[in-house]
This record gives C-alpha cells, sequence and structure tokens, in this order.
C-alpha cells in the first residue's frame, strides 16, 4: 500500500519544510560568507607582473607605524619615505627618473633624453597653493573659508598613446586623448595609525607603479599616481592637485580610500556607467549603487576626494574604500594588527584590473556619462547597465504584470475555472435552479492578517530593544538579525496556521500571491517615479524581486486551469445528480470539519469500508481517534476523505478523489508540484539581491551611531529587510510543520533576553569617544573635552574613569561640532605642545601659554572699506585659523595663487579662515574685508560715507602630533584608564587648540 505524502515534491508539510529549509540555509550560509570572508591572496607573493605582496605588506606596516596627520612631523618623514620608495621602485625597473624643475627649464638636452626614453616622471610639488570654502548648512549661512600649501607627490607613467613631450612644464596642452588618474592620501588623523585609512590605498599605489613600468605592461593612456597630503583636513591635498599641470591631464580617475579597517574593499561610488564596466573586469568585486544614492542624497555625511575629484575637474571616476568596522576608523586600531594581506590583494587586484581596463577603453570620457545601476552577486559577478534600461525594465513590468493576470483571469471566467472570489455556483435540475457552494472567497484574509501581526511584532521589537538597549546593535547586529528573523517567521508560521485550521483553503497559496503582487506593484510604482524623478538606482533588487512575484503569481493562476469547470462540479455535487434526497441532505456531514484516522484505521483495506453501511461508524475501541472521520488532502496521494459530504463537498470514493484537511472539494485536481517553482522563483534571486543590500548597509551603519546618527535607523532597516527576506516563503509557511518554527521561538527567546540585557560595547567593538583639549591662551584657563553620545550614561561613566576629574563638577552639553551627541568638558592636564623651559616653582604653568600663539592686526586706513590686516604664527605647529563672530566678506592670504572670490567665500560669508602651511612656524599675512563696502552712499541729498563696523573674534593655532608620549598628557590618560570598550578618536583638526581674542 502506498504511503500517505508519499511525493516528494507534494504540497505538504514534509516536503516543504525540508525544501523551503535546506534552501534559506545554503543561500543564508552563502551571503554570510560572502559578506564576512575575504578571498585569499595568492600563495606566490608576485601573482601579478611587478606586483610583490611581500613588499606590500611591510610597506603598510612602516606607513601605520605612528600617527602622521598633516600637521605633525611625522607626516615629513613619511612624505621623504615615500619620495625614497618611488626612487626605489623606479630604479628598479631601469625606467625611473626623479623630476628636476630646474634642470627640465634649462637644459635641452636633459629634456630630450627623457622624451626619448619615456620614463616615469615624479613630481615633488612643493610650490602648490590653493584657497577655497565650503557653503554652511543653507546657503545664505556662513560657511568656512580654506587656505591650504599642498606638499602632494605625483608620479607619471607615460601612455603608448601619449606624446613624448614634457608638456606640463610649457604652456602646451596636455595630450586631448587625456589619461587616468589613481589617487590615495598619505596623510592619517591625529589619532589613528592610517593602516586602513589609508596605507592600504598608498601601498597598492606604489604597486601599480611597479607593475605598469614592467617590461611589457605599459598601460595605452597615461597613468597619474597621485600621493595626496592633507585629504583628512576638509580633502585638501586633492584640492591642491587642482593647481599643478597635470590635473589637466586625467579624463577617469581611481579614488582608494578607507572608511573602516581591513575586510573588502568596496566600490561605493561612481559617476557613470561607462567607468563602472571598468571595475567590471575585477575578479572579486564588491559593490552595490545603495551607497552611491545614499552619498547622492545627502544621507552619507562624510566624504571622498570623489568630490573634488568630480566637481571641480570634472572627471569620471569611481570610489574604491574598506567600510567596515566603523568602530575602528580613525582610532588606534587602525593599524596592520587589523587589516590584513588578503584586504590589501583584495584593493590591489581591483584596482589594477579597473585601470588597465580604462586605460584600454577607447573612450574619451568627454561629457557627462550615463546614470548606472551596479551590483555584485556572491562576490563573483558584477552587473553593470544604464538606470534607463532599468526604468524601461521597470515600467515594462507595472504595465504587464497586472495587464497578464487580467487576461489570464478572463479566460479562466470563460471557461468557467475562476474559483476565486466565488462563492456559489447555479445549476438546474429537475426541481429548478439551485445554488451550489465553492467557497472560494475562504483564505482571501489570512495574508493581509500574517503581514500585519508579524511585521507589527518586528516593529514593536524595534521600539523595545531601542528603548531599553538601543546601542546593542552596535556591537551584536547578528543577535539583533537572529531576533527580527525568528520572531517575524514564527508569528508568520502561528498566524497562517491557526487561519488555516479555521478556514482551510486549497486558494491560500494563490491569495498570498495576489496580496504580495498588489503591495509589490504600489512599492514598485514608487521606485519607479524615484528612478525617473531622483535618477536613484538603489532600489533595484526591488525591481527584480516584483518580477519573481510576478512569475510566481502567474504559475500560480495557471495551475487553475487543472480544476474542474465550476458547472461541471456542481452538476456533480448536486443531490440530484447524486440521487440523494432531500432528507439525506440535511443529515449529511461539512467536508469543511477537521477530520483524521488512527493509524491502524490508515493502513486498513479499503475494503473494509465497504462493509460498513453509508452514514454507520463501527464501533468505537480503544484504538478509535476522537475524531471519528478521515480528513481529505488537496493533492494526489493523500488520506481519503470520508465518503460522507455535503452538498457542496460530496465526493465519490471510488473515483479516488483526494483534498487536503478539510479545503474545498473541487481541488482535488490541483497539481502538487508547482509550488517548487513558485518557491525557488520567490526565494533565489530575491534573497540574493536583498540580503546583499541588507548585510552592506546594516553593517555601514550599525555603529555610525558613534557619529550622532540616527539610533532607529539600523534597527528599522533591519526590520524592514527582515520582511523582505521572509516574505518569499510567507505563502508556503501554512504547510510547515511546527519543528522549525518552535526551535525559531526558542532562538527568539534567547536573543531577545540577550539583546535587551547585554552590554552593547566590547574591546573589538569600542564605543568611539572624541577628544579635544582648549587652552585659552589670554587667560591661561584649559579645557578638556570627551564628546559622545547622548544614550545612557555611557559618556559620563568614561569620563568619570579619569583620575583627573576627580571632584571636578563635568559640564555636559549638546555638541555643536558633532551634531547628535553631547560634549562633557572638565579642567585637564595642561597641555606641553610647545617646548618650554623647565616651570619655575611657584610659577602655573598657564603663564608659558603666551608665547605658544603670536598675532598682530591692523585696521586699513586708506579706504572706505571695512578691512584689516592680520599676521599670525604657532610655535611647533603649520596650522591656525581666525574665528569670527560675524561673518566676512572676503580675505586673501599674501603668497597665494588667484582665485575668484566666489571660490574663496561662500555666499553667505565666511565664520572661519583655516590656514595650513607646508613650513613649520610659518607666519601668514592675511587681510580680511567685513561689512558694508563701496565708497560711498547717499541719504536724501546728503551724502553719508559707509558704515565702518568693528570685527571681533579669535586667532587660534592648533597642534596634531600625539605621538610622544607627555605631550599631550590629558590624552595619555584617556587612553589609559578609560574602559576597555572605549575607543578615543580626533573631535576636531587638532587635539590641542590655543586661542587668543582679538577686537578691530
Amino acid at each position: 500500500m502506498k504511503r500517505p505524502f508519499s511525493n516528494p515534491i507534494g504540497f505538504t508539510p514534509l516536503p516543504v519544510t525540508i525544501i523551503c529549509t535546506l534552501i534559506y540555509i545554503v543561500l543564508f550560509v552563502t551571503l554570510l560568507l560572502t559578506h564576512l570572508v575575504v578571498p585569499s591572496a595568492p600563495k606566490t607573493k608576485t601573482p601579478v607582473a611587478g606586483v610583490n605582496l611581500t613588499e606590500a605588506w611591510l610597506d603598510l606596516q612602516h606607513i601605520s607605524g605612528g600617527f602622521h596627520p598633516y600637521n605633525s612631523r611625522r607626516n615629513d618623514e613619511i612624505r621623504d619615505w615615500l619620495l625614497r620608495r618611488i626612487d626605489r621602485i623606479l630604479a628598479e625597473s631601469m625606467k625611473g627618473i626623479m623630476f628636476d624643475r630646474a634642470r627640465y627649464l634649462h637644459d635641452a638636452q636633459f629634456r630630450a633624453s627623457i622624451a626619448k626614453q619615456n620614463p616615469a616622471v615624479v613630481f615633488s610639488d612643493v610650490s602648490s597653493n590653493v584657497t577655497f570654502s565650503y557653503e554652511g548648512k543653507n546657503l545664505d549661512e556662513p560657511g568656512v573659508s580654506i587656505y591650504f600649501e599642498g606638499t602632494n607627490i605625483m608620479v607619471y607613467l607615460p601612455g603608448l598613446e601619449d606624446d613624448n613631450e614634457d608638456w606640463w612644464n610649457t604652456d602646451k596642452e596636455p595630450p586631448e586623448k587625456g589619461g587616468l588618474l589613481v589617487n590615495a592620501h598619505y596623510d592619517s588623523v591625529s589619532t589613528g595609525y592610517g593602516a586602513s585609512d589609508d596605507g592600504v590605498g598608498v601601498v597598492t599605489i606604489l604597486q601599480i607603479i611597479k607593475h605598469f613600468t614592467s617590461k611589457g605592461h605599459k598601460p595605452k593612456k597615461g597613468i597619474v599616481a597621485l600621493f595626496n597630503n592633507g585629504e583628512e583636513d576638509y580633502l585638501n591635498g586633492a584640492q591642491a592637485f587642482r593647481k599643478h599641470p597635470l590635473s589637466k591631464f586625467p579624463k577617469a580617475f581611481l579614488n582608494l580610500e578607507g572608511a573602516g579597517a581591513g575586510g573588502r574593499a568596496v566600490m561605493f561610488r561612481s559617476t557613470d556607467t561607462e567607468v563602472t564596466r571598468a571595475y567590471q573586469k575585477s575578479k572579486h568585486p564588491f559593490a552595490s549603487v545603495l551607497s552611491g544614492d545614499a552619498f547622492k542624497r545627502g544621507i552619507i555625511k562624510s566624504e571622498t576626494d570623489y568630490r573634488v575629484f568630480t566637481e571641480k575637474l570634472g572627471l569620471h571616476g569611481l570610489d574604491l574604500a574598506f567600510f567596515e568596522p566603523r568602530a575602528r576608523y580613525h582610532t588606534d586600531q587602525d593599524d596592520a594588527k587589523h587589516t590584513s594581506i588578503d584586504s590589501i590583494w583584495h584593493m590591489l587586484s581591483a584596482a589594477i584590473t579597473t585601470l588597465e581596463a580604462l586605460s584600454s577603453d577607447n573612450q574619451s570620457f568627454d561629457g557627462k556619462g550615463s546614470d548606472s545601476v551596479w551590483f555584485d552577486l556572491f562576490g563573483q559577478i558584477l552587473a553593470v547597465f544604464r538606470l534607463r534600461i532599468l526604468f524601461a525594465l521597470s515600467v515594462t513590468l507595472l504595465v504587464i504584470a497586472p495587464l497578464t493576470h487580467i487576461i489570464i483571469g478572463t479566460v479562466l471566467y470563460k471557461v468557467d475555472k475562476l474559483y476565486i472570489c466565488g462563492r456559489k455556483k447555479q445549476v438546474r435540475n429537475s426541481e429548478g435552479e439551485e445554488s451550489v457552494l465553492l467557497h472560494g472567497w475562504k483564505g482571501f484574509f489570512q495574508y493581509p492578517l500574517l503581514i500585519v501581526l508579524a511585521s507589527a511584532t518586528n516593529v514593536g521589537l524595534t521600539f523595545l530593544v531601542v528603548k531599553l538597549n538601543p546601542c546593542i546593535i552596535y556591537s551584536s547586529p547578528y543577535a539583533v538579525w537572529s531576533m527580527m528573523l525568528s520572531a517575524w517567521a514564527f508569528v508568520a508560521w502561528f498566524v497562517s496556521c491557526a487561519a488555516d485550521f479555521l478556514r482551510p483553503s486549497a486558494l491560500t497559496r494563490l491569495y498570498s500571491l495576489l496580496w504580495l503582487s498588489c503591495i509589490s506593484w504600489i512599492i514598485l510604482l514608487a521606485v519607479t517615479v524615484l528612478e525617473k524623478r531622483q535618477h536613484i538606482a538603489g532600489g533595484y533588487f526591488l525591481v527584480f524581486y516584483f518580477a519573481a512575484i510576478f512569475l510566481a503569481t502567474t504559475i500560480a493562476f495557471l495551475e487553475l486551469f487543472g480544476l474542474p469547470r465550476k458547472s461541471e462540479y456542481a452538476e456533480e455535487v448536486s443531490p440530484c445528480h447524486n440521487g440523494q434526497t432531500p432528507s439525506h441532505r440535511s443529515q449529511s456531514i461539512s467536508s469543511g470539519q477537521r477530520l483524521a484516522l488512527s493509524s491502524e484505521e490508515q493502513q486498513r483495506p479499503e475494503t473494509n469500508n465497504e462493509e460498513q453501511p453509508a452514514g454507520q461508524d463501527e464501533e468505537a475501541t480503544e484504538t478509535t481517534s476522537l475524531l471519528r472521520h478521515d480528513r481529505q488532502t488537496t493533492f494526489a496521494h493523500y488520506r481519503h476523505q470520508n465518503p460522507e459530504t455535503n452538498e457542496d463537498e460530496a465526493k465519490d470514493e471510488s473515483k479516488g478523489r483526494k483534498v487536503y484537511l478539510g479545503e474545498q472539494a473541487w481541488s482535488w485536481s490541483l497539481p502538487t508540484w508547482p509550488w517548487v517553482f513558485q518557491f525557488l522563483l520567490l526565494s533565489i534571486i530575491p534573497i540574493i539581491m536583498t540580503g546583499e543590500v541588507a548585510l552592506f548597509l546594516t553593517s555601514s551603519v550599525n555603529q555610525t551611531l558613534a557619529d550622532g546618527s540616527s539610533i532607529m535607523l539600523p534597527h528599522f532597516a533591519i526590520a524592514i529587510f527582515t520582511i523582505l527576506l521572509l516574505v518569499p516563503i510567507s505563502p508556503f509557511i501554512h504547510r510547515y510543520t511546527p519543528h522549525i518554527p518552535v526551535f525559531l521561538l526558542l532562538i527568539f527567546i534567547g536573543t531577545l533576553i540577550y539583546n535587551l540585557v547585554a552590554f552593547p560595547f566590547s574591546a573589538n567593538n569600542r564605543l568611539k569617544v572624541y577628544f579635544d583639549q582648549h587652552v585659552n591662551l589670554d587667560t591661561g584657563i584649559n579645557t578638556v573635552s570627551l564628546t559622545g553620545i547622548k544614550e545612557g550614561s555611557f559618556l559620563k561613566d568614561i569620563v568619570a574613569s579619569l583620575p583627573s576629574t576627580a571632584g571636578q563638577e563635568i559640564s555636559c552639553v549638546d555638541s555643536t561640532v558633532r551634531v547628535g551627541l553631547q560634549q562633557c568638558s572638565w579642567h585637564g592636564v595642561p597641555p606641553k605642545v610647545v617646548p618650554s623651559p623647565p616651570p619655575v616653582l611657584g610659577i602655573p604653568p598657564q603663564f608659558g601659554y603666551t608665547d605658544w600663539l603670536s598675532f598682530n592686526i591692523s585696521r586699513a586706513t586708506n579706504t572706505t572699506r571695512n578691512e584689516a590686516y592680520f599676521t599670525l604664527s604657532g610655535k611647533n605647529s603649520r596650522a591656525c585659523k581666525i574665528e569670527f563672530d560675524s561673518p566676512i566678506s572676503d580675505f586673501e592670504v599674501k603668497g597665494a595663487a588667484a582665485e575668484a572670490r566666489s571660490e574663496k567665500v561662500p555666499k553667505g560669508g565666511s565664520k572661519e579662515i583655516r590656514l595650513w602651511s607646508r613650513r613649520w612656524e610659518k607666519p601668514w599675512h592675511v587681510k580680511v574685508q567685513w561689512g558694508d563696502e563701496g565708497p560711498s552712499f547717499a541719504v536724501g541729498k546728503k551724502k553719508q560715507q559707509p558704515r565702518r563696523q568693528g570685527l571681533n573674534g579669535r586667532v587660534v593655532c592648533l597642534w596634531s602630533d600625539a605621538n610622544v608620549s607627555g605631550v599631550i598628557p590629558a590624552l595619555d590618560e584617556a587612553w589609559k584608564f578609560v574602559p576597555a570598550w572605549v575607543a578615543i578618536s580626533k573631535a576636531k583638526d587638532g587635539l590641542v587648540e590655543g586661542s587668543k581674542s582679538f577686537l578691530v
């Protein structure tokens, strides 16, 4: 005898549970491995011509051996080391020659020899300076102006198509075809060693120089390798590059960055389709257009040199960067220990492949490129296509999907097989017309109930966790993921099983897909509008998601063609057709009841049933089931229904028709296998695409709360993506056995308790707080501040752990520098950033502060403008600034390159001028204008002189070098005494700021 549920792909609990669970496990494990595991570097140390991974690893350790911000002595040491390292690389290739401007200018024979040899040329730029500005939050608000003297290093690698001329040293224009730019910055922040930000980028470019100067690998187009200095402070190095002649040569660029520590390098921003296709050839691509949209819409506030290259130079290009973990970014854990040679290879291999593709591309990269869509699949394939193709696909689906279903529904109606929403069917007999109930509406409202209750559970959990332990996502995002996934899955299963128990229906799956189609159609409409109006491509995965739902729903519609015509079914179950009398009909039992047989009865031969008169039960025994009657199954090989049926669902046992557990009697002819294809359509592509976006997004934002970002964003992102990841199983979940859901319930309970009570930070996921120290050089008041999150008492506990705060009143206010955070301040240990003689007994150390900064101000007397001249300098520093209480309208630094006023000062004026020099203790001479301008103005008949206004503010100098212990004792104290779960980062450009007030 055949066993029940013998069909291995039948729509029954065991096959559904096994197949769905296995597919989800395989997809989730693959997604996690792709996201977390960096592809291994080749075993050989020279995997590509000229490239040496061992050298790259040793170079990284040297670069990240200390803090090297622009305003530090070690920064100069790294620059000198880079020049020597480049010289060594070029000497090994026997092609290089150091660029000597004086010799180029006066030695024609020397220039001719360079043109003949066509070598790589090194530019050590110690002459370019730039003045620029950034707008305030609103256009009418004051912004910031910057004067910067660059110390960039550039290596020009001529291409096969380049002219053998030193055009950069003449008035000639660069070759019309242009070339490429690859960029990384060699400065770090004052609290980070700069391994990933941006040491890996620097060693990558060193190996790129080796590769393209090796024999047989000369690029088709020339390449400028730029090592810029000063990126961490307003992208200063890239701004200075604009003033160098080589900046006119590139047409496309590749920017190498770091906003994490180790891991994979993600291609997170691109200008257009054409340059993105170059990255497509990378062996292990890792990219999502969603990040590009986040930058485009201003959701991500930080910036890279990409902005300068695109906005100021008009180049086409890509941003390639490390992005997690954010907790190590700009801290002392951004070191070689927390990255790997695998991470170096991931960025290096992608950079070489991309540059080779860009170099061999015949495109000129002139004009505006096309908006693009790009994403990787399992880190192996990069899909790239134009945004207008995605828009066309979206519009097509919006039209075709409902039209297809309407057409199929019309055909089903014509052939009398449209059972959905069918309540009854009229049938003629000898007594006239009578109605046969179809119960087509059964199951229609189950799915919205499932979605609402399961999703409401996740929303409630989000608010619960944010209320009780909001920072848990910082260190335990996968615990939050596990809680959300298990909760949604269990609630969805419980609701669907309860609804199916009360109102079983063979159309539950079809109705679920119909509801999904309607909901996803509305979402797709919104995505399509964003594609057209805002040029946002980040919703690409929702387009493919809808396409999968559309195909699965279409299959479900086509299944209905396997049903009998409603008229035939109605005639068959009609009492007159079965020879029943009205009295017989009234005594029939509804097949909608939930009946079951005992195990012994299931194995009893069918002939035993024939011995019992119709409608008569056998004598009860101790093995008899409490529910006497057998239940039917929907599809073939299921248990037989009891011969007694009512007027709507009567069955002929001899015909072998079988329905599933109280579902409609007409469902016996539905096929058993299409659900597998529906599930594969709904699961594979949607889960892969959605899962990759979900992991990338949550990994990018789960630790941004330390930067002042919304605490709700990562939690709600997980809640929303949980729904998207589990929706594919929802049409089938009512067939699940209880084993997996009960297991998920246990996981939910465990992770909920953990997420509510666990401490949210750890030594590997440290809470980032921001240090700065301010010294009022007029009064000697010394204030130390730590800035951190407002949630909980974490910041106050950190401050209390410092010995110098004992007995002090700590002042905590909202931070004006880092919005969304709070700043706690106290009187700190005096800094020693300026060498001074030993203190004299009885004289407080603050009396020596006056010499740290010297300045002089004189008001212009030979003009009617409000104008003043500043002269200032700081000891042991090359970074100062002038802050104004009211905005200035113009300024000029002595020796600065000519700039338009609109470049120097934003529309709302400047509240601050930042001054950066390549020389230590250099005095700056700055002319400043403010207030009313013009020679004079008339009021009525009387001519008035312009109103003369005063100007007040502060002159400030910065100190950023923390390499020597004892120079900034307050910072040393913080590093030593804060808990192991705390990381110190810099709050401002300077770790220590000394200021003096002025009034003009």
